[in-house]
């Protein structure tokens, strides 16, 4: 996989006028928040993104100066670890987009941009559009449905309902290929284009934009009524982890599973159940994320009705209680730990398995298989365990 150059670009260079019927004489990306001014709280999830090599914050023209000096303040303060350029917006929003991309630093070949307004961003929306892109693709941009009913209206006077199956509300941040983007500002000037997002000059110089999904928390300081959000805000996914381990015994009556597909020649398992070890480890890690205990407290082996019941069973129930209980499972990893039988043949099998029944892309679960040279249980050809380490958000 090719190494990326990503860099972050965080537009404060906004006049704030919509606060202004309210007596908010302050621009909203400059309100102190928690602590620090509206635009930092961006500046500090970004810095949590291994691969962000830096941060280009465009800030009013007028302003420039006094600001950088807060920002300097910040930045000693919080130890944020990539550098920080500032410079000067222009009278749109795009303008300001175009003055950044100037003062990308060469080997740039990503760039986010964000609206300092959206002080609600997440590290795991961030992730999900790097996971997304695509060298084919010119951007990767997330939306969320839209709930309410859309009218097309001219002059107050309804033109026509629009299908809102079909339309999205579109956030930032907004990833790109910093080469398509460049063209398409160039493109946007010579040519007179006056858009809302980037995405929109992406779209209109050819490129492909797909969607990914939004954050509800994502939320845009906008009107006078959204400030109390900085009072009260949505709450923010927080990064979980669970841990699964499980054993089982051969020389039993169950045909050997391994994360639903059958190992046609394997040992017979002990088990109450179909035996599946992977599928039960991996459900114990998914309890661990929501800490509702382990997979005997669910599925007891004293209960005659979980007798030889496929394990998949199991799997669907515990994600069922994952998605009520809002747990977004980002990340997979198993490993089955065996003398006999060789795994090797089955491992893309039971990836492609996994990765389905969780809904889930293939790069997002990992399957390994080893021994133990021979030592312990596994080693004397008694059984097989696994263990499964699950990553998500909730």
């Amino acid at each position: 996989m090719t190494a990326h150059h990503l860099w972050a670009i965080v537009l404060a260079a906004g006049q704030g006028t919509r606060l202004a019927p309210a007596g908010i004489t302050t621009k909203k990306q400059f309100l102190v928040y928690q602590g620090a001014p509206l635009f930092w709280h961006s500046i500090r999830t970004f810095s949590h993104i291994p691969p962000l090599g830096g941060i280009i914050l465009v800030l009013p023209e007028q302003e420039l100066g006094e600001i950088e000096t807060t920002v300097q303040e910040l930045h000693t303060r919080d130890s944020i670890g990539v550098p920080i350029r500032c410079t000067s917006g222009g009278n749109r929003r795009q303008d300001s987009v175009a003055h950044a991309l100037q003062v990308l630093p060469r080997e740039c070949d990503q760039v986010l941009i964000h609206d300092a307004a959206r002080p609600f961003l997440s590290t795991s929306l961030i992730t999900a559009l790097l996971d997304r892109f695509t060298a084919d693709l010119g951007g990767v941009i997330p939306a969320c449905p839209v709930t309410d009913t859309i009218k097309q209206v001219k002059e107050n006077r309804v033109v026509c309902t629009l299908d809102r199956s079909t339309l999205v509300a579109v956030q930032t941040p907004q990833l790109f290929d910093r080469s398509i983007l460049a063209t398409a500002h160039l493109q946007a000037d010579s040519q007179g284009w006056d858009v809302t997002d980037d995405a929109s000059m992406v779209e209109q110089l050819g490129h492909e934009v797909v969607c990914i999904p939004g954050e509800p928390g994502n939320i845009k300081i906008t009107h006078p009524e959204d400030l109390i959000m900085l009072d009260s805000p949505v709450p923010q996914p927080v990064p979980v982890s669970g841990y699964g381990y499980d054993v089982h015994a051969y020389r039993g009556d169950r045909p050997m599973i391994l994360g639903g597909i059958p190992v046609p020649g394997g040992p017979m398992l002990k088990a109450h159940s179909d035996g599946d070890v992977l599928m039960h480890a991996l459900c114990d890690a998914i309890l661990g994320c929501l800490g509702l205990g382990d997979i005997g407290d669910l599925f007891p082996d004293s209960d005659e009705r979980y007798a030889n019941m496929s394990s998949s069973v199991f799997l669907a129930e515990v994600l069922d209680k994952a998605l009520a209980a809002g747990l977004n499972i980002t990340h997979v990893d198993l490993t089955v730990v065996a003398q006999i039988p060789k795994l090797a043949p089955f491992k893309a099998q039971i990836k492609r398995n996994i990765a389905s029944l969780m809904a889930l892309t293939p790069d997002h679960v990992n399957i390994k298989a080893t021994t133990e040279e021979g030592l312990g249980f596994t080693g004397a050809k008694k059984g097989i365990k696994a263990v499964a380490v699950v990553t998500g958000t909730r």
